[in-house]
């Protein structure tokens, strides 16, 4: 009897239409495939030429462990293998794919943040879409009951608040409930250099913070599943059968682009970079650009003051239907310009700035904010006065603590 199993994919910035290539129709997909079986060649398809190759290229260390199996895909528009999207490849390759699993943003990662996605079947492949961003986050044993392996490969970038993160971990955690095997195809983490802020309280748990890790966890998510899996995390401290497919070539310092957006509002690789300082402003009342041509490299609201020297206004878009202050002119700053040694990491100078500037202090923070920062004490901090120097020092001993246990389960080299 033929076993089932479950993948999730992503990669980056090619537009969505070329992006999200699933297979073909899938009553069909799998006699074709079995054709091609027969007429082709068994061998994996050669992966492309790249300083870097991804968990998903490395064909002869998955495909073995899939073949005879009963696979679901946990993918959206960045889950590609070279030029193919991962669904393509894996149908090519007579693997028995039987459901595409969706988390936020959707299949083709069009969706708006935070927009409810729904059951459904994609169109070209003929797949069931299972929703992991709807009425459950976590997979049903329903929903697992027809597979054997959880094929996890999605594209992150870095930050404990960006939720790709969240959906593996309730994978990995259905996966552990039902007896399934969960496989991780590695990928590049574009912030992975930085290990920064404060780790998350318990709590202040939610789908935007799901472990005691700080905002940038200089992890990949394979690293990350591991840990996750070694710190038992799960619930009832259960663990999953776990494998991991490294990114060869790969270190922590190698500087890695994204060919494909990760979600509608990171369109570009200095919008990545901006970030992990720039998303606190989504627990604020200022604006991180929703809704106009340069999310997360736009901050500002109509309560700062006149005088800044940058001033927009947010329109509804299809990647921000209803964004904040929506209709209303915003004064803050363009960082489109900003050098990149200014961009990365993790600065609070922005949010201490714009809190001091603020014409509303009493309406600056929102209930959203301590989601985002996993701690109580940085919005008193803020409005107490205390400077970043001061307020990075609170965060140890629980940074160094940290850092100590990530060293456990890397997989790539610091340098």
């Amino acid at each position: 009897m033929a076993s089932y199993v479950i993948l999730a994919a992503c990669s980056l910035f090619l537009s969505f239409s070329d992006c999200a290539r699933p297979a073909q129709p899938a009553t069909d997909a799998l006699a074709t495939a079995a054709t091609r079986a027969v007429t082709a060649s068994q061998s994996a398809p050669k992966p492309p030429a790249s300083p870097l190759q991804m968990g998903a290229d490395q064909f002869e260390k998955y495909l073995p462990q899939l073949r005879g199996k009963r696979v679901g895909l946990v993918v959206n528009q960045t889950s590609r293998t070279g030029p193919s999207h991962l669904v393509d490849t894996l149908v090519a390759q007579g693997i028995t794919v039987k459901a595409i699993f969706s988390p936020e943003h959707g299949f083709r990662g069009e969706a708006a943040d935070g927009a409810t996605i729904k059951d459904g079947k994609d169109q070209r492949s003929g797949l069931p879409v299972r929703s992991l961003y709807g009425a459950t986050k976590k997979p049903t044993p329903d929903m697992l009951a027809d597979l054997d392996v959880l094929v996890f490969d999605i594209q992150d970038v870095g930050t404990r608040f960006y939720t790709y993160i969240s959906t593996l971990h309730y994978v990995m955690e259905a996966a552990a409930e039902q007896g399934k095997t969960v496989l991780v195809l590695d990928r590049p983490n574009p912030n992975g250099r930085f290990v920064d802020g404060p780790v998350m309280e318990p709590k202040h748990k939610s789908f935007v913070g799901m472990h005691p890790i700080p905002i940038l966890h200089g992890l990949t998510v394979g690293e990350l599943a591991q840990m996750i899996n070694g710190e038992k995390w799960l619930a009832g401290e259960r663990q999953c059968a776990l494998t991991v497919v490294p990114v060869a070539g790969y270190t922590h310092a190698t500087p890695y682009v994204l060919p494909v957006r990760p979600s509608p509002n990171l369109p570009t690789a200095h919008s990545i970079t901006l970030y992990p300082s720039i998303c606190l402003f989504e627990g604020t009342d200022v604006s991180v650009g929703r809704g106009t041509e340069a999310p997360f490299e736009f901050i500002g609201a109509p309560t700062q003051p006149r005088t800044r020297p940058f001033k927009f206004t947010p329109r509804p878009t299809s990647g921000s239907p209803t964004p904040p202050q929506n209709g209303k002119e915003c004064y803050g700053l363009d960082l489109r310009q900003l050098p990149t040694a200014q961009s990365e990491g993790l600065t609070l100078r922005y949010l201490i700035d714009f809190y001091q500037q603020s014409t509303a202090k009493d309406k600056f923070f929102g209930k959203y904010f301590e989601q985002l920062t996993g701690t109580a004490t940085l919005r008193q901090q803020i409005i107490e006065g205390r400077s970043e120097k001061e307020i990075r020092k609170s965060w140890e001993p629980a940074l160094g603590q940290y850092k100590q246990m990530r060293k456990k389960y890397l997989l790539y080299a610091e340098k």
